[in-house]
């Protein structure tokens, strides 16, 4: 029997046979799965009206259609499931503690700091911490997630705690909610004298869908005008009823500045811990944790911060974090001092990575360099081919032939490099959400953690994009090359000028929108025919004014008859540019006598409008 016909192309269908591929897939991808020619789905495709090539990933929703026609439940694998099938493979497991339950011991609780922007939760640290970072952020607001553990007295025992400060801007959305999923409590920090704001229920609710427990830190209570009562009960609303009124939401009344409160606020802290969580790990088998944050340092290379959730790390293991994979050399704590152990819930700085992790890449210690690498090498493969599936444009038949018709659409390249993983990925997420019209788009081509280099210089060139640059800067070979090429390098330091000033270029692209100004009207009372001239009309202006050569429409009885040009225009025996209401004047139209008495000749002008 013969195979059918689908789309043009002869493919036997598959009865609902079961395919799994992974997220980016190409039609090759597929085609091997199924046992056809990956050509004849090519060709499928183009009969469906759309065009992708044998090796070019392509979307999901690409997938679930071919699927469709060809009868073959298609599931798109989701990158958690692709991932823990890949550890399988390697015969590990992650986020479980191995072991029996003998071997678990009590870990300090995780908190993430959350809150509005400009509510102090980087200057609560500080007091924590005795440090100063707000001060060397810029503009005052945290740009990156830091880690810091510090201790508390409870009950006459020292317990440890482990603060994650989330950055405070609204474009930090992703590492924010990223920051309530590595965590187990989340401090909620709102400002006395100011209340809840939109980022407050924000985070708060990036916290209940990550199922913590949240603390409420009510700070700046040493402020004229402070109102922590009005505080709770406007989260109250929202669900978070404080103890005092019967809930059980711990609010705790704090300053930052006076320091009052703080202790009470990390007792809070341990007992909510005691209270609804139980927090053991096993600190013996092999290490495992979340990347926080990761930068490319000039003389130690790949430095990234790293949680570590259940397991010891120590020097010398061989580790993958992400598609980053390496041997850690040192480690390096909060304060500034070399470690050679990370028991679970400690943060610490690594060296030895060949490469920057991605802020909120899981970690794990592997038996060896050669297992890491592998590990490694395949995460990239297949982050490169949901990235490609991701930022591919599909271009369906129909939209090419408008787009030869009308000119193509414009398109703004962005190449962003910064000082961290996160920084890059909070700025493109912030970025790729701009929406500004159908006729212009964004794409970021390229994204990388480090000094702006001649390689992104010349992709920059060839692809006419410009490069984006958060806290780092040109090396002096590159701003030489770019100087040259005349690619545009913009630098900044803090993300929201980033955006607006996109924002600003892309509607800079637009195609500028015109609007009709109606100038003025004016009725014909009498006609005066000259055979030299032609038809001279006698008008009364009636209404604005009429300009010499400006538009003008002849309207009959309400309906516009013609549109032309004013010819000519005379106000008594001079020529004149211009004749105001109320006066009277003698005009003729270009190329056009067809007018009578009572005729109303519009004069207008075309306005270019500001966009929103």
């Amino acid at each position: 029997m013969e195979a059918p016909t689908i789309g043009g192309v002869r493919i036997r269908k598959g009865g609902g046979q079961t395919v799994r591929l992974r997220r980016g897939a190409s039609l090759t991808d597929l085609a091997e799965k199924i046992g056809v020619d990956a050509a004849a789905l090519v060709q499928m495709l183009f009969h469906l009206g759309e065009m992708v090539t044998a090796t070019q990933s392509v979307s999901d929703d690409t997938l679930e259609l071919l699927g469709a026609e060809l009868e073959y439940d298609i599931q798109v694998v989701s990158p958690e499931d692709e991932d823990r099938e890949l550890l399988e493979s390697f015969d590990l497991e992650f986020g479980e503690d191995l072991g029996d339950e003998d071997d678990l011991v009590s870990r300090p609780p995780v908190v993430t700091v959350m809150g509005h922007v400009d509510h102090g939760k980087t200057k609560l640290l500080d007091a924590f911490r005795h440090s100063n970072v707000q001060a060397r952020e810029a503009g005052g607001i945290t740009q990156k997630i830091g880690a810091y553990q510090v201790e508390a007295e409870v009950d006459g025992v020292e317990r440890a705690i482990t603060f994650i400060d989330t950055p405070g801007h609204e474009a930090f959305t992703a590492m924010r909610a990223r920051g309530a999923k590595s965590t187990d409590i989340a401090v909620l920090v709102v400002a006395a004298d100011d209340g809840v704001m939109p980022q407050t229920i924000e985070a708060m609710n990036h916290a209940i869908a990550a199922e913590v427990p949240i603390v409420v830190a009510v700070n700046k209570i040493d402020k004229t005008g402070a109102d922590p009562v009005r505080v709770r009960g406007q989260l109250s609303e929202y669900g978070l009823v404080p103890e005092e009124y019967g809930g059980d939401t711990q609010f705790v009344d704090v300053s930052a500045v006076t320091r009052e409160g703080l202790d009470e606020l990390l007792e809070a802290i341990v007992l909510t811990a005691d209270a609804a969580l139980d927090l053991r790990a096993n600190p013996d088998m092999p290490a495992q944790g979340v990347a926080i944050e990761a930068h490319l340092d000039k003389g130690r290379g790949a430095v990234a911060t790293v949680l570590v959730h259940r397991g010891t790390l120590h020097i010398g293991d061989s580790i993958v974090a992400g598609s980053a994979h390496g041997r850690v050399r040192a480690m390096i704590n909060d304060q500034g001092d070399n470690v050679d152990e990370a028991p679970p819930s400690m943060p610490v700085q690594v060296l030895g990575l060949t490469s920057v992790p991605g802020a909120g890449d899981n970690f794990l210690v592997v038996e060896d360099d050669r297992v890491a690498r592998q590990i490694a090498d395949k995460r990239e493969a297949r982050m490169r081919a949901a990235l490609q599936a991701r930022t591919s444009r599909r271009k369906t038949l129909d939209q090419l032939f408008e787009q030869l018709e009308k000119g193509e659409t414009q398109e703004l390249l962005l190449i962003l490099k910064g000082d961290g993983a996160g920084s890059v990925e909070a700025l493109e997420d912030a970025l790729t959400k701009i929406e500004v019209s159908d006729e212009v788009s964004l794409r970021v081509i390229d994204r990388g953690v480090g000094a702006i280099t001649e390689t992104n210089v010349s992709l920059a060139a060839a692809s006419k994009a410009v490069i984006i640059g958060f806290n780092v800067r040109p090396t002096p070979h590159a701003a030489k090359m770019a100087d040259e090429e005349n690619v545009d390098i913009r630098s900044y330091s803090v993300i929201y000028d980033a955006i607006d000033e996109i924002e600003a270029a892309l509607k800079g692209m637009l195609k500028p929108i015109f609007k009709e100004q109606v100038m003025g009207q004016a009725e014909i009372r009498e006609i005066f025919r000259s055979s030299k001239i032609g038809n001279i009309a006698g008008c009364m202006v009636t209404s604005g004014h009429i300009k010499r050569n400006a538009k003008a429409r002849l309207i009959r009885d309400g309906v516009v008859i013609h549109e032309t040009t004013i010819a000519s225009l005379r106000r008594e025996k001079d020529d004149v540019t211009e004749v105001r209401e109320g006066y009277e004047c003698g005009l003729t139209l270009h190329n056009y006598n067809d007018i009578r008495v009572d005729d109303v000749i519009e004069v207008f002008e075309m306005v270019e409008q500001e966009r929103d």
